[in-house]
């Protein structure tokens, strides 16, 4: 599927800034702030303001198609969703489990930006107490059955 064809089906106006936007993102081994896409666009001599570019970010952002990193300081970058694994939380009392998304990717791009390291691979345990049991002081519906 053609850029222009996964951004229409995603309800995306196709315009020449966007289209340059998803490149460099879709280009980019890491993520990339709104500034180093404005910079690379006067480079390349395309004809755009700093506004443009967070505009479309926005959109980007708003249908799902790119991730936002806060990088402190009000600075953030952008980089294209990857395929997303989850990880589970077990409650320790009733053994009930939940799904939860990896929160890693947020840690992953801070790592990189701060110190240039990459991470390869990461484990995460998640452990605690489920809602109904805090509530019920140890004792879920779970737990009875």
């Amino acid at each position: 599927m053609s850029d222009v064809e996964f951004l229409k089906s995603k309800g995306i106006k196709i315009t020449k800034a966007r289209l340059v936007i998803y490149d460099m993102l879709k280009q980019a081994d890491s993520s990339i702030t709104a500034d180093y896409i404005y910079e690379k666009c006067k480079e390349l001599g395309i004809d755009i303001n700093l506004s443009t570019v967070y505009r479309n970010l926005e959109a980007l952002e708003l249908k799902d198609i790119i991730d936002k990193f806060d990088l402190g300081e009000g600075r953030n970058s952008f980089a294209i969703k990857k395929n997303k694994h989850k990880h589970t939380l077990e409650c320790n009392l009733c053994h009930k489990e939940i799904e939860v998304p990896c929160p890693m990717q947020q840690i992953e791009e801070m790592v990189r930006n701060q110190t240039g390291f990459v991470l390869t691979e990461h484990k995460l345990v998640l452990k605690g107490v489920c809602e109904e049991c805090k509530i019920n002081d140890g004792k879920c519906k779970k737990m009875t059955e």
